[in-house]
């Protein structure tokens, strides 16, 4: 889009503030927020973004992000950040938070979504609220309605629900403050004859209402289709050049994105149109272990006022497009001192809700106490991990395991699932010596890859190297060069293999009755 296209599209959506001068940037890369961040939805208030997205059986759940320029983004916080919003008994990949929706109306910030596992009696969807985004957040307030990826859509002192209860995109009204349901349900579109018509958020421009929902699946043959009507309950007018952002086509056929859709739109205020969404990058056979990412695109209307996602329905890694004007990219290094911590920063994750005293920062570190729950448990054990965001990567710990019991353990795991994981651990032996293990659980089949006797109770610094077709473990005691323990293969940790909705994280853990002392933490992206 050139300058001045831009601005008529500002004049044109009625922003009339912007300066024929206004600095316009240009380019960027995909995904914008690499790593398990699926079902991306965005809202803007003045010249903020705000972005959540899903997290299944990991709290705390739904991390909101900020941005000034809708390419870089800082986490401000988590929405449901307590037991009492986020109960997760026994849930796994395929349950627990699915796609929320953020929208803004009058001072309010909204927030709904939905609980699958753990709902309330028969309802599975509710929302929260706060007035500022960071939090806190209320409690959740239930609604009728069922289904799953509800939505939020204002006007004229009315807020309209949309989920997806009954193979297709219904919708009511509904008391913002209450939750109570005012109308009846209405079926308004089932989408264009794909799979789980989903996801559904809707718009108004030019008079008419948008429906954008999500087909075909959450894999391969995910999309984004598009319908409009000019009466909020339809019927609603179906765009004849359906599917908008599609990568099931010839030309992405070898492109490192796929699996494109569940989309959410936002006008700048500069007056330009923003589409973001989910994607996830093969990186063997087809298989992909850093889930389910979050994605931009520019939009632009056609003549028929139709949307066009980045000209062609599809998206790419490096984007040479105009942008809002850009602020600093960060560097996503990170190192982490527990010995210098006092807690975990947003970034951070466990499984199901955690025990927070098994999980205490002191002078030592990080120091983790064990539970009866191990990492093959749907119980929540002691656990402390951040999303694998990189495709090629190396991750360092040090650590060590004391007051331990025989077959206690500590260390790092590499997990999608509680059937899928690597594990690397000290284990006090029956004679109470230590070895360090490399284990495998992958569905019903589990064992070693190595053991090396360690000294108990001493350091033992290890690192993992991610790359697209395998993870390499290597350790290191009392300085000594690394010795190098033996490699997995990603592709048994792959969604595919393992199924779920999540990506793969990694971190820290304990079990049985033990003490695991974390040093240090690093993940250093691949250059």
């Amino acid at each position: 889009m050139t300058i001045t296209k831009r601005l008529l599209a500002a004049l044109t959506g009625g922003c009339l503030c912007i300066a024929a001068s206004a600095q316009i940037d240009r380019g960027y890369q995909n995904p914008i927020i690499p790593g398990m961040y699926p079902d991306p939805s965005v809202c803007r208030v003045g010249n903020d973004y705000y972005l959540v997205n899903s997290t299944f059986q990991y709290f705390p759940g739904v991390p909101i992000f900020h941005s000034n320029d809708l390419i870089h983004w800082n986490q401000i916080g988590n929405v449901l950040d307590r037991p009492s919003q986020l109960p997760l008994k026994n849930a796994n990949a395929w349950l627990g938070i699915y796609a929320p929706t953020i929208r803004y109306n009058n001072g309010t910030y909204y927030m709904v979504t939905s609980n699958i596992g753990n709902s309330n009696g028969t309802k599975s969807n509710f929302f929260v609220t706060a007035t500022d985004p960071a939090g806190p957040w209320s409690e959740p307030i239930w609604l009728d309605q069922g289904g799953i990826d509800p939505s939020f859509y204002f006007e004229d002192g009315k807020c309209y629900f949309t989920s997806n209860p009954d193979i297709g995109i219904w919708l009511c009204e509904i008391d913002p403050k209450t939750g109570e349901q005012l109308t009846e349900s209405k079926l308004i579109w089932e989408g264009t004859g794909g799979r789980h018509p989903e996801a559904p958020h809707i718009y108004k421009k030019d008079g008419y209402y948008y429906l954008v929902i999500a087909e075909g699946g959450t894999e391969m043959g995910h999309m984004v289709t598009i319908a409009r009507s000019r009466d909020i309950y339809g019927p609603y007018e179906v765009n004849p050049d359906n599917p908008i952002l599609y990568h099931q086509r010839k030309i992405t056929q070898a492109s490192p994105i796929q699996g494109t859709g569940h989309a959410d739109l936002v006008q700048a205020a500069d007056g330009s149109w923003w589409m973001v969404c989910l994607a996830f990058r093969p990186q063997i056979n087809g298989m992909h272990l850093t889930g389910r990412e979050t994605y931009l695109a520019p939009v632009e209307w056609n003549a028929d006022g139709w949307p066009v996602v980045n000209g062609n329905g599809t998206i790419s890694i490096d984007m040479d497009v105009p942008t809002l004007p850009q602020t600093p990219a960060k560097s996503r290094e990170a190192v982490y001192d527990f010995a210098r911590m006092t807690g975990f920063g947003h970034e951070w994750v466990h499984l199901r809700n955690p025990h927070f005293e098994n999980y205490r920062f002191t002078s030592r570190g990080l120091e983790l106490t064990g539970t009866s729950a191990t990492m093959t448990s749907i119980e929540s054990p002691t656990f402390a991990a951040l999303r694998q965001q990189d495709i090629d990567f190396a991750l360092t710990s040090t650590f060590s395991m004391i007051d331990a019991s025989p077959g206690a353990e500590a260390g790092i795991s590499i997990y999608m699932d509680v059937t899928s994981h690597y594990d690397l651990f000290i284990r006090e032996n029956a004679d109470s010596t230590q070895s360090l293990v490399l284990s495998y659980q992958l569905h019903s089949i589990s064992g070693n890859k190595a053991i090396v006797p360690l000294p108990a109770g001493e350091n033992v610094t290890v690192k993992i190297d991610g790359k697209d077709d395998r993870y390499t473990f290597s350790y290191s005691t009392g300085g000594a060069e690394f010795t190098t323990l033996g490699s997995l293969d990603t592709r048994f940790l792959s969604t595919e293999t393992a199924g779920g909705f999540t990506g793969v994280t990694i971190g820290a853990f304990a079990s049985g009755h033990c003490t695991g002392i974390f040093r240090n933490l690093s993940y250093t992206p691949a250059k």
